[in-house]
């Protein structure tokens, strides 16, 4: 992970200087026509006004120059208000004598007040641009070490999940290229299948890895129209890895309404989920796909009947390259789920894990009902 450059201020430290404006003089030259401005209205309305009341204005002027410009601007406003509350606004007017000891008292605690917001203002903003500053970098330092941790469980699980189906290619093609070793043809076959299902793993990793990516870039293309649920779960389980004698058991209505859906997306996301179910599920139980109707939307159950993840975790097995509670930690990039959620979310579904009676994970797919359009 890349250094995060930057410096902590120590307590009691120095804060690190705030960036100033960016046109220097034209913040200046905005500042002395603010004031410029200021002060003839004041003028304009001296007879009304106490000298309470102009020392207050003043101030609030110059606590949104020390906001806007800085701590020097904000002390030159306050050297040049104090000019000009003594010499229009303070008897005699029209020069900086001050004729009464009260009024000097005023005049001198206005110069204090006036430096002092001028310095608060200012530190204030400095703490604020300093925190925002360590936020960020705190932020983009979360962001590297998820990164890292991504691409660690990334390598890990590609070089498990390349590597065994290329063992098994290559040992298949070296016996296949055996001179001196005597095949049967069931062994030849056998061979060859063995070549064509390893390729088909590499494949199906090749796609995950395409399609998280398409996910994680927000370039998923969808294609919605209306489709029949049965269809679709049928075709998705024939291109899911069923081990014999393990078919899962269908109770879809061929009266149901149809969905509105991508069906290639809809066709992944059942042989994700179905495939993650026959992983769970023990030999003797089989892994089960309801659907039902109501309220304008659609749900299919894909049950299983595993041991089941804690409520508390249930939403982890949705983050990229997660097996939880997988026993076999080897096994798949983790993809599956995050895939099926997000080609779920981008077709306007949801997809939620839940408990199955008596033990087990049940997903439930949700999608919005096919009407005329």
């Amino acid at each position: 992970m890349g250094i995060m450059k930057g410096r902590i201020p120590a307590p009691g430290g120095r804060l690190p200087r705030r960036p100033g404006p960016r046109h220097p003089w034209l913040a200046t030259g905005a500042a002395a026509a603010g004031i410029a401005a200021l002060t003839a209205v004041l003028v304009a309305a001296r007879g009304g006004l106490s000298l309470a009341d102009v020392v207050l204005v003043y101030l609030a002027a110059i606590v949104v120059i020390a906001a806007a410009g800085g701590v020097w601007l904000g002390l030159a406003a306050a050297v040049a208000s104090t000019l000009l509350v003594n010499f229009f606004f303070v008897p005699p007017y029209h020069t900086l004598d001050v004729a009464n000891r009260d009024l000097v008292v005023t005049v001198l605690v206005y110069v204090a007040s006036s430096v002092t917001v001028s310095v608060a203002v200012d530190l204030i903003a400095r703490w604020r641009h300093e925190a925002e500053r360590l936020a960020a970098q705190a932020a983009r330092a979360r962001e590297l070490a998820e990164t890292d941790k991504v691409r660690a469980a990334l390598l890990a699980a590609v070089g498990h999940d390349l590597r065994t189906p290329l063992a098994g290619i290559k040992a298949s093609v070296s016996s296949l290229r055996e001179p001196d070793l005597p095949l049967t043809g069931d062994q030849r076959e056998e061979l060859l299948a063995t070549v064509e299902e390893s390729a088909d793993k590499m494949n199906d990793l090749v796609e995950n890895l395409l399609a998280i990516s398409r996910l994680q870039a927000g370039a998923v293309s969808v294609h919605p129209r209306a489709v029949t649920l049965d269809e679709v779960a049928a075709t998705a389980l024939l291109h899911t890895a069923v081990p014999p004698g393990r078919a899962p058991l269908l109770d879809i209505a061929e009266d149901l309404p149809a969905a509105w859906a991508d069906p290639g997306l809809l066709e992944r996301v059942i042989a994700n989920l179905v495939a993650n179910a026959l992983e769970a599920s023990p030999p003797d139980r089989p892994v089960e796909l309801a659907a039902e109707s109501a309220d304008g939307r659609l749900r299919l159950h894909i049950v299983d009947h595993g041991p089941g993840i804690p409520a508390e975790q249930q939403e982890r097995i949705f983050a990229p390259f997660t097996r939880l509670g997988d026993p076999d930690a080897g096994r798949g990039l983790g993809l599956g789920l995050a895939i099926a959620r997000g080609f779920t979310e981008a077709m306007h579904g949801t997809l939620t894990p839940g408990d199955t009676p008596g033990g087990g994970l049940t997903m439930t797919l949700t999608l919005p009902v096919a009407v005329a359009r």
